[in-house]
């Protein structure tokens, strides 16, 4: 099932728009979101978007606001596309260490103190997380601080294709009545009133190695933070087909990561990860049929690429080829899918 965002988050990019003059109800209808996330008793109101319906909106607000830094930097001096230079400054580190340290010594060089990440390793332990310090008398933790510090967590998973399994998540912010929420977003022990918001995790994880390239990490930020949220903190302890759907990713220009490569990433022979993955009710070839599938939609809904180049991104060298496992995918060809898209976003 596609992973569910909580609406608020939504709302949050709607006041972004609207707090810098824009008419959000254009960035709402060019995401094609069928109810207006601001009116809880709208007709058609939901509690939870998609991850995709997510990621069209903050599309959406990326490019009518041009700023790429996925809100996870506190600074109002950060300036536009800080988090797309860190990420190519940090993609050809060998391991998950090297990119941290490398990303913190990037906000040290550019940004306040508000925007600047902490990380501090030990021997059996890595802390990561925001710089500043707390003031007193702090009030109930926010949600924009959840969010920011979970993006953190699941760029780093996405980093090395694998979700980051954490022993404890601390926030400067007293305890809220979302505190549930938040630890199965986390799947970990929170700690509340502390000196720094931090992600605790097992240092021997710094030492995995980066999966991504600047080819993938284009695609990434294309479709930002769509990959992101696909990253399951829970799928670190119990669900290993999440794991193998995230290495796969949404870049397939160069083809698709084959089966033995990404066994041999999971450190697990070809027979037994097929036979994991059975255990789970799927299969490798459904997995690559589900991140193609959705990747073909992401792409479609970018009116500047032709379906003979969302063919082509998609690794497919003969389009009617692309046709055909698009219909079996969707039930609709391409040009179907994205005259509906166009449709809903008129109508909408």
């Amino acid at each position: 099932m596609s992973e569910q965002m909580p609406t608020r988050f939504v709302r949050t990019l709607v006041r972004m728009v609207e707090e810098r003059g824009h008419d959000p109800a254009v960035v709402l209808a060019a995401a094609g979101l069928d109810f207006d996330p601001r009116d809880e008793t709208a007709i058609g109101y939901r509690d939870q978007v998609s991850a995709m319906e997510y990621s069209r909106v903050y599309q959406q607000v990326l490019r009518l606001l041009q700023d790429a830094t996925f809100g996870v930097t506190r600074s109002d001096l950060a300036a536009p596309g800080a988090f797309r230079m860190m990420c190519y400054c940090i993609i050809s580190c060998r391991n998950l260490g090297h990119a941290i340290q490398r990303a913190a010594e990037f906000y040290r060089t550019f940004f306040d103190e508000q925007s600047q990440l902490y990380a501090n390793f030990t021997e059996d332990t890595a802390r990561v997380g925001y710089l500043h310090r707390s003031e007193p008398e702090q009030p109930a933790v926010a949600a924009a601080d959840v969010y920011g510090l979970s993006l953190w967590h699941r760029f780093f998973g996405w980093l090395c294709g694998r979700p980051l399994p954490l022993q404890r998540v601390d926030f400067q912010g007293s305890e809220t009545t979302s505190a549930d929420k938040y630890r199965d977003l986390f799947q970990a022990p929170l700690y509340f009133n502390q000196p720094r918001d931090l992600l605790y995790f097992d240092a021997a994880c710094l030492a995995w190695p980066i999966v991504h390239t600047e080819h993938s990490l284009d695609e990434f930020l294309r479709t930002a933070p769509y990959q992101l949220l696909l990253m399951d903190a829970r799928s670190a302890k119990d669900r290993l087909s999440a794991q193998v759907r995230a290495m796969l990713g949404h870049d397939f220009q160069q083809g698709v990561p084959g089966f033995e490569a990404i066994s041999q990433a999971l450190n697990m022979s070809a027979p037994t990860l097929r036979r994991k993955l059975r255990r789970e009710g799927t299969t490798f070839q459904a997995l690559k049929d589900e991140a193609r599938s959705e990747a073909a939609c992401l792409a479609l809904d970018r009116p500047e690429l032709s379906i003979h180049d969302v063919a082509l991104q998609l690794g497919f060298t003969d389009p009617s080829a692309f046709h055909r496992a698009f219909r079996k995918w969707s039930g609709q060809t391409p040009g179907q899918y994205r005259a509906s898209r166009r449709r809903r976003r008129r109508e909408g």
